[in-house]
């Protein structure tokens, strides 16, 4: 894939490690674990393994099943495994989640701090995790070779992708393999790849197709990362390899499976989004126009993106708006009184479907509650007591949550942008001007992948501008563009 990079003088390193600290005080990201979190998170990994499970559940011996992880390199909190096998015409989904509350005493000290945090929070330098290290990277993780507690789905389908049955239960799982999706992808292009991996092509590909005839938004975009680079720091624009929505796609079809198996129960809570406005497409479509990216008015936003090469810094540049069209996601609690047919309240625009995140509750609180759910309507007994409980709170916990992940991913690349573009005051770039506010415009610029403000607005929706970088505060995060004499427009 190509890349195209920022990168940050060695001396500036330094400087950058500092600025990501201070941002995590800022935004009020803990600094560490309190000292009875660790006690009982050494006490629970050093228990026997795997735990008893929960509520008199059983664990089924499932380590015969060659399940592999695919994560970015380097993860070690390892959430999902995953085998696919040929059913018939058809396909066999095993989806391996971690348990995670098999270790977790509802109400106890790693309880109440998951529910203070959240989410685990990336910074450039550092993972600040949702669960003490030596529960998400050690005796919860799905890592290679060893005995694992897990939330096992299995998911038939038919020769469409489509969904024919679908069951949960606790499982003993062991991973044969820790995969990277570098390695994955290479595998598969060279005919290398054993067969689950190549079905699981075959799958993502089906649940792709099924995507759009759904109307579903492809929510891929083109990564903005800031990488270590030896004892400085590089942003770069990063492509997807395509096994990556291969792979999201399974975790897509298990949380619209868990969605169903929560709205049909009438408990639990689901991953909601309303349709968007009118007024956000259209204002899309305007900033494409400036992007010079054709858009006919009889093919769907969901249809276009699809056919957008991510690596242009044009598309690249759109592709990255997609937050316009999400920004009011959230999660609605179910319960018997919720009335199903109403798509805004207990569906997800972007999915166009019912959609529960449970794949990932290592790393995301609501996850174990979605996952408790379903394991309880699976095995027809009632959900238990502290989820229940805890379920009114969710969706305010989780607001917060994601607010302050956004927030500090933001702040580090906006100290990443400062830090490195310093040393560019002066020079001139080509940008879109992406949305209108009262005083200032917001603007793309083509490349670096910067996204900013140009005080005094009138520039106009979607006109390609022509910037002058004025002048940089690394302090203040803040870097000010304005508009390049003698004439700003461009097109």
């Amino acid at each position: 894939m190509t890349r195209r990079w920022l990168r940050a003088q060695t001396r500036q390193g330094d400087v950058l490690r500092a600025g990501f600290a201070a941002v995590r005080e800022e935004q009020g990201v803990p600094a560490s674990f309190p000292d009875d979190v660790l006690a009982e998170a050494q006490a629970v990994a050093a228990a026997p393994q795997p735990p008893q499970p929960p509520e008199g559940d059983q664990r089924r011996d499932a380590t015969g099943i060659p399940f592999v992880t695919i994560d970015p390199a380097g993860s070690t909190d390892l959430d999902q495994a995953v085998w696919i096998e040929r059913r018939g015409s058809g396909y066999r989904v095993h989806y391996a989640i971690a348990d995670v509350a098999s270790f977790v005493r509802p109400g106890g000290a790693i309880d109440r701090e998951a529910h203070a945090r959240g989410v685990t929070f990336y910074s450039p330098d550092l993972r600040t995790s949702l669960h003490p290290p030596v529960l998400s990277e050690g005796a919860a993780s799905l890592l290679p070779g060893v005995d694992r507690a897990a939330v096992l789905w299995r998911i038939d389908l038919d020769s469409a992708g489509l969904p024919v049955e679908v069951d949960v239960e606790r499982a003993l799982v062991r991973s044969r393999a820790k995969l990277a999706y570098a390695e994955v992808q290479k595998g598969l292009d060279t005919g290398e790849a054993d067969e689950s991996l190549v079905l699981l092509r075959e799958v993502g590909r089906l649940r792709q197709g099924l995507e759009v005839e759904r109307g579903g938004i492809d929510v891929r975009v083109p990564d903005q990362e800031i990488e270590a680079d030896g004892p400085g720091f590089r942003l770069a624009m990063r492509a997807p390899h395509p096994v990556e929505g291969w792979n999201a796609q399974i975790s897509l079809l298990t949380g619209m499976s868990a969605a169903r198996i929560m709205l049909d129960a009438g408990v639990g809570i689901v991953r909601t989004m309303p349709p968007p406005p009118p007024d956000d497409y259209e204002r899309l479509r305007r900033t494409a126009e400036g992007l010079g990216i054709d858009w006919p008015r009889d093919v769907s936003y969901a249809e276009l993106v699809r056919h957008l090469d991510p690596r242009p810094p044009a598309h690249a540049a759109f592709l990255n708006l997609v937050t316009i069209l999400l920004r009011s996601a959230g999660y609605t609690v179910v319960d018997r009184e919720a009335d199903d047919d109403a798509p805004d309240v207990l569906r997800h625009a972007a999915v166009a479907a019912p959609y529960a995140h449970v794949t990932a509750p290592l790393r995301r609180l609501v996850d174990r509650y979605g996952a408790e759910c379903c394991l309880a309507v699976a095995a027809g007994r009632e959900v238990p007591q502290w989820v229940l409980d805890g379920l009114p709170a969710l969706p305010d916990e989780m607001r917060l949550a994601d607010q302050r992940a956004r927030a500090l991913d933001r702040a580090c690349v906006d100290l990443v942008e400062a830090v490195i573009l310093e040393q560019h005051v002066g020079e001139e770039y080509q940008a879109v001007v992406v949305d209108e506010r009262r005083e200032y415009d917001v603007v793309q610029l083509h490349w670096p992948a910067v996204r900013t403000h140009v005080a005094g607005g009138g520039l106009g929706l979607g006109r390609r501008v022509r910037l002058r970088l004025a002048s940089v505060d690394t302090s203040r995060r803040q870097v000010r563009f304005v508009p390049a004499e003698p004439d700003a427009a461009t097109g």
